[in-house]
């Protein structure tokens, strides 16, 4: 049987409660906009495959809660991630504040290396922006990030700013990804990881594959 993928990672969604995180993961892996705020519990996690650069990349995407009583579960979550959106809502100047917050946890708890992009979601709602563009394009400097405005209502930077952060994973792994191009030969030992571990989810293909944990 065909490999249905040829490398797995994980990528995290950080912000403040009612950002839009569920919105943009349902949106991009689904194509689906539910408008109605149903606050995450803890953690959740969808996937979906893409294609970049020729690899087949299975992104396991975690959308975490924002409230801070979740926070003791959703930081165990960091230092698995090789990828991060933080997310605010460009209507709500409070959750831009807090991104700062946000960006301290990431620097404690996930790996060295994670690559972060800073999303400013809800751009459809421009009658209710309190951040302009900029002050999110200045941020992402400060830290040294991409920066997109998004909208899962009309579907704005959704498919880019996901590929994006694809993008920045696979060009970080540079070597691991050298080694999988070398084990597409024949007889090519299976490079799969993510199967063995506590996070494995359920029904999970059985085909040759790698993923960085």
């Amino acid at each position: 049987m065909a490999k249905q993928y040829d490398v797995l990672f994980r990528l995290l969604l950080l912000g403040d409660s009612g950002v839009g995180k569920t919105c943009l993961l349902c949106r991009f892996t689904d194509n689906e906009f539910h408008p109605a705020h149903i606050s995450t519990i803890g953690v959740d996690f969808k996937m979906k495959t893409i294609e970049v650069d020729g690899i087949k990349v299975r992104i396991q995407i975690w959308d975490t809660a924002g409230q801070e009583r979740y926070q003791t579960i959703t930081k165990q979550y960091y230092r698995r991630a090789q990828g991060i959106f933080l997310v605010y809502d460009i209507g709500s100047e409070r959750s831009y504040q807090h991104i700062v917050k946000w960006a301290s946890d990431v620097d404690e708890y996930a790996p060295d290396g994670v690559q972060k992009i800073l999303i400013g979601n809800k751009a459809d709602e421009e009658h209710k922006r309190q951040v302009a563009k900029e002050q999110g394009l200045q941020l992402a400097r400060e830290y040294g990030m991409d920066f997109y405005e998004t909208s899962a209502c009309s579907n704005l930077n959704i498919k880019e700013s996901f590929t994006r952060l694809t993008e920045l994973v696979l060009q970080a792994h540079r070597k691991e990804l050298a080694g999988l191009r070398a084990a597409a030969a024949p007889g090519a030992p299976d490079l799969a990881c993510l199967e063995e571990d506590e996070y494995k989810p359920p029904g999970a293909e059985d085909s040759p594959k790698a993923c960085w944990c």
